[in-house]
């Protein structure tokens, strides 16, 4: 049936249901059925990584032990090159708040820290995505995606999330915060990687 998946289950490292129901999506056509973690009661590992390979194998593997099946997850985040690939894997970490994620702070924190920076725009960046394949036996695939682009100032538009509205994409005038969702979903870091997914298990 492919190259690197065996079986017709597919264990989804993740508790994000929008992004459960994404990846169910792309893989029906391949009569795969996919279970995601909270599915399985399985408790959210601890991301230690410095880097988005070592966060996303830490999810695929501890699912794929856990449970007996192949495992897929993700880590993600915005690269700035005039912050040397700040915030990278800490993305999500730069909008924690007392009361919760605020990412507005997180974009603002980001503009503040190119200012500090003294380095002239335009701000290059990149939008970052790796997926793990984690199987049983503890041997894994993994798949690098990237969107380059760059950062803007003010924020723009109110679709996607995370960094959205400041990040314009490679050859669009347009932030990802203005762009339809399947646009953005279409020419994404994460389309990107799961284009090599695909392409791998079932190519």
């Amino acid at each position: 049936m492919s190259k690197g998946f065996e079986g017709d289950r597919l264990l989804v490292a993740t508790h994000n249901r929008g992004k459960l129901e994404e990846i169910a999506d792309l893989l029906r056509p391949y009569g795969v059925t996919v279970v995601g973690a909270a599915e399985m009661d399985l408790p959210e590992p601890e991301e230690t990584g410095t880097t988005f390979v070592e966060n996303a194998r830490i999810k695929a593997h501890a699912a794929a032990q856990a449970t007996g099946l192949p495992a897929l997850a993700d880590d993600s985040g915005i690269a700035i090159d005039a912050l040397d690939g700040a915030p990278g894997v800490y993305t999500a970490d730069w909008a924690e708040t007392e009361t919760g994620r605020d990412f507005v702070m997180a974009m603002e924190k980001a503009r503040r820290a190119l200012l500090d920076s003294g380095k002239p725009e335009p701000w290059t960046a990149r939008f970052c995505c790796t997926l793990v394949l984690a199987h049983p036996d503890g041997s894994d695939d993994v798949f690098p995606g990237e969107m380059p682009g760059r950062v803007v100032w003010p924020m723009r538009g109110d679709q996607g999330h995370g960094y959205d509205p400041i990040f314009e994409p490679e050859g669009y005038d347009i932030t990802f915060g203005e762009m339809d969702r399947w646009e953005k979903n279409r020419i994404s870091h994460r389309a990107d990687a799961f284009a090599r997914f695909v392409t791998h298990c079932f190519g």
